[in-house]
């Protein structure tokens, strides 16, 4: 919203009006709500998993596996302390469970999208690279969860907004 519309919202009566300088794409990609024919409902923030396993870099690899494993999960994100992503442990070091830090087994700087990312665009991306999910962090790089395809496939397929991939 413009400054102006801001300034003609208050003079009529609004209380609470926010110039949003970023813009809607920025607004989206911290997953807040967007509304129209293409709403929240159709974007990967209202499908990503908020659940998925963190770990910080000095962390023992073991220890992180084991806790992986027991949550039932294949992944793992490293974060810093803002939940800022540095990188992924995915299948190949989790299962090495040696005796090295997070930080020599992690992948680092993993490819993450948006949770303002339409779901269709998602499901492409991940068949075009043969993954199973994507992560999904905000602008400022803080991790908002990870999309797993086969959730978006299920949501794109009940979702009276879009059209199947």
């Amino acid at each position: 919203m413009s400054p102006r519309a801001a300034a003609r919202l208050e003079s009529i009566g609004f209380e609470q009006v926010y110039d949003y300088v970023a813009g809607k794409a920025d607004w989206g990609s911290f997953g807040l709500s967007l509304a129209g024919r293409r709403d929240s409902a159709t974007r990967v923030g209202a499908h990503a998993r908020a659940d998925v396993p963190t770990c910080s870099l000095g962390e023992p690899l073991s220890e992180v596996c084991e806790r992986v494993r027991k949550a039932g999960w294949d992944t793992c994100f490293v974060v810093d302390e803002r939940n800022v992503v540095l990188g992924r442990l995915g299948r190949s070091a989790l299962a090495r469970d040696a005796d090295v830090s997070v930080e020599e087994a992690m992948t680092p700087g993993p490819s993450t999208v948006r949770p303002s990312l339409e779901l269709d665009k998602a499901i492409e991306r991940m068949r075009e690279q043969r993954l199973s999910s994507l992560p999904v962090t905000r602008s400022d790089g803080v991790l908002a969860g990870v999309i797993r395809r086969e959730d978006a496939e299920r949501a794109l397929r009940c979702s009276p907004h879009t059209t199947p991939a």
